[in-house]
């Protein structure tokens, strides 16, 4: 069977090409060997069900391993305890019918197993507990719970329920059999699970899970752990792929988040180097192969960022503090108890860096961006559509020069009259709407996280192999400004460019508008004043 990359479901090493998890489950195999309970809370599609799977096949070896999802229990086997008793007691039958297990070790659940299928007296969760807890006293291995998607069952009252049992099994494991370790995971962390009642009004914290464990291990993809997997790629297709600049390219637009790195590599090898054109088979593994993926990932419905929509319409303040950190510049401290930023982090919009809360990674940001501008050119007061790509296209090459220019003399014609404070809080908003018709489905722009502020945004643009630079930044006086110019000459430096752009605001009431150019020794910048 040939392998593929795969982005729907639990990945399988014989089917699939992934990334090695070896460390990953040693250091949690360590937190179970010593009796841990703790919940794996990771964002969605983040590779928590392919741990999981790793992992039960890994610590089967050692234990009797019971890993169920109540993904697999529908709504309706949370009705009342006996209902909820049959359903999770014929899950865990089913899973040990995947695990080894010993003809003894499996007689002793035959009695809840009986128990469970007769239907003639109820059961409830006390019962249950009582059982696992006799089951515990006899098995000839120590017992792993692993329970997949709890969190799809938070709004049920015999959810907590059940959750306190374990608490109370847990909390007396010295003088009762017990698990050896509770595993569990899911998008949100449990301890801040909140029950909402039949009117939707939230009634208490979901204190039973008040005494688990944090859960610090990164399962994220690093730049080794892409480039071993795409090294196993290459042995079987020779692309002729730098495996090593492919690898990183990766890495610097996903931050490692593991579904957005398999649907890159997926694309690339399903959309490009499965073409039937041998131009886009040639480039399929190159950067710009890996940056064309990029935009087709970027224009496509799936469910993360499907979810990415719902949760910022359900959580109103994320989306203001992510709007204020992309348009605006504005740092916020990464305080993990402020509601916005732990439910950011939670959600995997957010990451910590030099304490404060940025946007955990480059596509994300990217499809942020185009969500956000979307919504604004739909309620703009002057359309920008006016403006397409192909009045600044020439030969397949983008005419920067030609952007700049006439994005001077649209601000200067709509915008002029506008107040300081307006064009303070919204011009690299209003760029950036300007910029996106003009390069969208051709090209790619990200911003350079290192240089936002409230006073500089640096904007990247790679388009068909051209990357162009364009500082944005709002004029503090001469002295600034040229301090600006030093730092953007170096940058250019660093990017291996020789043209820059600088786009500066300025609010004095002399102020001097216009264009011009700036050269030092083989490069020159463009600066635009408005």
């Amino acid at each position: 069977m040939s392998r593929h990359f795969n982005t729907a479901g639990t990945c399988f090493p014989s089917r699939h090409y992934m990334a090695g998890l070896e460390n990953k489950l040693k250091e949690i195999t360590a937190m179970a060997d010593a009796g841990k309970y703790f919940c794996i809370s990771r964002a969605r599609q983040y590779g928590k069900s392919t741990v999981l799977y790793s992992l039960a096949r890994s610590l089967c070896e050692t234990y009797l391993v019971i890993s169920i999802s109540f993904q697999r229990m529908s709504t309706a086997k949370f009705e009342n305890e006996d209902v909820f008793c049959r359903a999770f007691v014929n899950r865990m039958e089913r899973s040990l019918a995947h695990f080894k297990i010993s003809e003894s070790d499996l007689a002793l659940f035959e009695h809840m197993f009986r128990r469970a299928a007769d239907g003639t007296k109820p059961l409830d969760l006390t019962d249950m507990f009582d059982d696992i807890s006799d089951l515990c006293c006899h098995l000839s291995k120590p017992l792993v719970l692993i329970i997949d998607e709890i969190d799809s069952a938070c709004s049920s009252q015999i959810f907590l329920d059940f959750l306190g049992q374990i608490r109370d099994l847990y909390l007396n494991r010295e003088f009762v059999p017990a698990f050896q370790s509770v595993i569990l995971a899911g998008v949100y962390n449990i301890k801040n699970l909140k029950l909402k009642n039949n009117t939707g009004s939230v009634i208490r914290y979901n204190s039973p899970w008040n005494i688990a464990d944090d859960f610090t291990i990164d399962i994220s993809l690093h730049t080794d752990d892409i480039f071993n997997m795409l090294l196993d790629y290459e042995a079987d297709h020779h692309t002729g792929m730098d495996v090593r600049a492919v690898s990183q390219l990766i890495f610097d637009y996903t931050d490692g988040y593991p579904y957005l790195v398999s649907r890159i590599c997926r694309l690339t090898d399903e959309r490009l180097w499965n073409s039937a054109d041998s131009c886009v088979r040639k480039t399929a593994w190159t950067s710009e192969g890996i940056l064309l993926s990029i935009r087709l990932l970027l224009k496509e419905p799936n469910t993360l960022f499907e979810d990415m929509v719902k949760h910022l319409q359900d959580y109103p303040q994320l989306k203001e503090n992510i709007k204020n950190i992309l348009f605006c510049g504005m740092q916020y401290s990464f305080e993990i108890d402020q509601e916005s930023v732990n439910t950011g982090v939670m959600f995997g919009f957010i990451k910590e860096k030099n304490n404060n809360a940025v946007i955990a990674n480059r596509i994300f940001e990217m499809k942020l961006y185009n969500m956000f501008l979307a919504e604004d050119e739909r309620s703009a007061e002057n359309s920008l559509t006016q403006y397409t790509g192909s009045q600044f296209i020439s030969s397949g090459m983008l005419k920067m020069r030609l952007v700049m220019q006439k994005f001077y003399e649209y601000y200067q014609e709509i915008f002029g009259g506008r107040s300081d404070k307006f064009l303070e809080e919204n011009g690299r908003r209003l760029f950036l709407m300007f910029l996106r018709p003009i390069i969208n489905g051709s090209g790619n722009y990200y911003i350079e996280a290192e240089t936002r502020s409230r006073t500089r945004t640096d904007v990247i643009i790679d388009y068909h192999g051209q990357q162009f630079i364009i500082e944005l930044k709002i004029w503090h006086g001469e002295a600034y400004s040229q301090r600006a110019e030093t730092q953007l000459f170096e940058y250019l430096e660093h990017y291996h460019v020789r043209e820059g752009y600088l786009l500066s605001f300025n609010f004095n009431k002399n102020k001097k508008t216009g264009i011009r150019e700036i050269r030092f020794e083989d490069k020159w910048i463009m600066e635009t004043v408005v």
